[in-house]
């Protein structure tokens, strides 16, 4: 592996984990894309959707980290939200990530797909007054946010990512749960889900190591610095941003699979 190549995998880490920890997901919606297509667009290397699935699953776990603890203070962190949520979705992640290795590389990509679209969709559904709610004051339906999540871990473990891309627009859509406290939150659910995603993808063999460490080291530098940013950014612009971004993956996925 040379320098080239080193340089672009850190360079895809660090832009992703920044945008991640700034609106509160994994980072793999952006990464993914970025592993598969940016690496051969320079020659420095081609990854098959089974090795960036793997690594991103392992760079989210550390990514989150990061996030979680730029907010840590705040009271932006629902507990009660992260525990059910977060076990939710660490069963799922676990059994899409060791899944996964029965689906095929166009089968993972097609499930990313399906995801983003979905994602996309949602993000553009008006969220009005939601962030009028003071934050000791958010109540939301435990059993639906547990059945979203599971539901959620199973389809991102299988692309190696934690789902935050899924479970931001669901907490912002159908829980009704302030931007902040959304995105402060997903972090910590992420970072539950991309255990199981982790343990799974590592158990089949999925994880290409030394792109992995690379993309590590890049997440905990730029994760905290993202999530800072995003404490200073308005909210509206949060979900615009993160819509756009979702909404442009999505239509690249589906152009590379029609």
């Amino acid at each position: 592996m040379d320098f080239a190549f080193m340089i672009t995998v850190f360079l895809i880490g660090f832009v992703g984990s920044y945008i991640s920890g700034m609106l509160g997901i994994g980072g793999s919606i952006i990464k993914y894309p970025m592993l598969l297509y940016i690496p051969p667009l320079f020659g420095v290397a081609t990854f098959s959707a089974h090795e960036v699935s793997g690594i991103s699953a392992v760079q989210v776990l550390f990514a989150t980290i990061g996030g979680v603890w730029a907010y840590r203070k705040g009271g932006y962190l629902n507990k009660t939200l992260i525990a059910y949520m977060g076990i939710s979705i660490l069963i799922g992640s676990f059994i899409g990530g060791y899944g996964s290795k029965l689906l095929s590389g166009g089968e993972i990509n097609l499930t990313y797909g399906i995801l983003a679209l979905i994602a996309a969709i949602m993000m553009f559904v008006p969220k009005k007054g939601i962030d009028d709610i003071p934050l000791e004051k958010v109540t939301f339906n435990k059993w639906l946010a547990a059945f979203f999540a599971l539901v959620v871990g199973i389809g991102a473990g299988i692309v190696g990512a934690a789902g935050a891309f899924l479970l931001v627009p669901i907490m912002l859509v159908f829980l009704k749960v302030p931007t902040r406290m959304t995105i402060a939150s997903s972090l910590a659910i992420t970072f539950i889900s991309s255990i199981g995603a982790t343990i799974g993808k590592i158990t089949t063999g999925q994880v290409d190591y030394l792109p992995a460490v690379i993309m590590i080291i890049a997440s905990l530098i730029a994760s905290p610095l993202g999530a800072n940013a995003g404490k200073t950014i308005n909210t509206k612009y949060l979900q615009i941003i993160l819509a756009i971004l979702i909404a442009g993956t999505a239509i690249n996925i589906w152009m590379d699979i029609l």
